[in-house]
């Protein structure tokens, strides 16, 4: 047997059973399908497809009324539809040589996926937020994804480019140091490792680590849901409810979210059914969240415990297919809410306790509390202090593929970092030209009535 044979059948080993010198050479062997400083090649030419006809594929699962205000919020700005343009990344990614390096994919690694929010010991921490799109894929997908996002980001809140690259440096260092870091740690030390809060506070400098802290728990203390329950609720009619604010928030006679909720009970452990069973279903409305997943069907769910203080709010959301789908396989799971939920699990340091999956109507959904002390950042927050927030991401997204990939072979794939940091930055610089050009697609689109938008959006 050839020596290229023996690494080929040693990649097909689980990885504990191959010893590091054939990790290190599989990782070296994933340069030669995708050279590091190719990874910043990029040809609009050679592209092979029209950014708005990918996003006009995603609409056949969607609530058709509310495509206008999708469409419209994409259209604000490059950022925006950065954030909703997923598939077409995806599209462009997959038609690219990869590393085949396999992680867990967080999907959408842009810088807005990641924030803070309560683990089940009540204690903030730093992750990855976001796992519409989640599914085993090259590593290198979600690097790509966040360095771009950083570019675009700086671009539209009027960064300056200097600015900007320093960010997708610090970004790309964060990311390679921490990875060779995990590829001599042991394995429950990669599992159990968490950015808490005071650690993600600590790549600031001191004013804005103390402005950062301040701000933090402000939002933490707002965000949970005691703070929902007195900013989105009122009697009515003798009634608790939730307040309307159409087209955000909606309620509905269809009776689809008290069925989905009922589906969703038996994804829970038992311990977990248990707890959920001391609630009692109050009220429900539909909502529109976010950018990219307007159009997919949410509803939010008000549960009490007892003496009418105790609320749980449940926020239930339509899975549709990944979008890596077409260029790495369908997954594993036949419910693409637990596709999403156990990507999830996969991928965070800590899990929120009451995350399952149901399925209703000919839609699959996942269930997540709503606003357990999340705290978001926004652009206008973030883009100021754009380096150190983005070496905060490069750590977090490391760790994540470290627990699903083999950061053996991932850190001997980067080596000393010059050719994929060289390739990746550009990347990020001529993929935001691309995203620019795109949006001026969907602009165009939409002011020659090719799509709808809803005023206001």
């Amino acid at each position: 047997m050839t020596s290229e044979a023996i690494d080929e059948a040693a990649s097909l080993l689980p990885v504990q059973d191959r010893d590091r010198r054939s990790r290190r050479a599989e990782g070296r062997a994933a340069r030669e399908r995708a050279p590091r400083r190719d990874l910043g090649r990029w040809d609009p030419v050679d592209r092979g497809r029209d950014a708005v006809t990918v996003l006009l594929a995603q609409n056949t699962i969607r609530a058709q009324e509310l495509l206008p205000v999708r469409n419209g919020r994409m259209a604000a700005t490059p950022w925006t539809y950065y954030r909703g343009a997923a598939a077409v990344m995806a599209a462009d990614l997959g038609s690219r040589p990869h590393s085949g390096l396999t992680v867990q994919l967080c999907g959408d690694a842009h810088l807005l996926n990641f924030g803070l929010w309560a683990t089940p010991e009540r204690k903030l921490s730093f992750d990855l937020r976001d796992f519409d799109e989640t599914l085993p894929g090259p590593f290198e997908w979600d690097v790509a994804r966040l360095v771009a996002s950083i570019v675009v980001l700086a671009r539209t809140y009027g960064v300056p480019a200097d600015r900007a690259d320093e960010a997708v440096a610090a970004c790309l260092r964060s990311y390679r140091e921490r990875m060779a870091g995990y590829a001599t740690a042991r394995w429950l030390d990669i599992w159990y490792d968490l950015i808490a809060v005071d650690q993600f506070l600590g790549v600031f400098s001191e004013p804005d680590r103390i402005r950062a802290a301040a701000h933090i728990e402000r939002k933490a203390r707002k965000r949970t849901h005691g703070g929902a329950f007195r900013k989105f609720t009122e009697h009515r009619g003798g009634h608790l409810r939730i307040t309307e604010d159409p087209p955000i928030r909606q309620h509905s006679d269809d009776g689809l979210a008290e069925e989905l909720f009922a589906a969703y009970h038996d994804s829970l452990p038992d311990e977990r059914r248990h707890l959920l069973d001391r609630f009692v279903l109050v009220d429900t409305v539909r909502q529109v969240v976010g950018v990219g997943s307007v159009g997919m069907r949410v509803h939010l769910v008000l549960l009490e415990g007892r003496n009418g203080a105790d609320p749980l709010f449940l926020q239930i959301k339509q899975a549709g297919s990944s979008v890596y789908e077409p260029c790495c396989g369908p997954s594993r799971y036949d419910n693409h809410g637990r596709r999403v939920v156990e990507g999830k699990r996969l991928v965070q340091s800590a899990t929120d306790i009451f995350v399952g999956w149901t399925a209703g109507r000919g839609h699959d959904y996942y269930v997540r509390q709503f606003r357990d002390m999340k705290v978001i950042a926004d652009g206008d927050l973030i883009s100021p202090r754009l380096r150190q927030f983005a070496t905060a991401c490069g750590k977090v997204l490391a760790r994540s593929h470290a627990r699903t990939g083999d950061p053996v072979a991932i850190a001997a794939y980067i080596g000393k970092g010059r050719g994929f940091d060289e390739g990746m930055g550009a990347l990020a610089n001529s993929y935001a030209d691309q995203t620019e050009r795109d949006h001026r697609r969907l602009v165009d689109a939409l002011a020659s009535g090719l799509l709808p938008s809803a005023p206001g959006w």
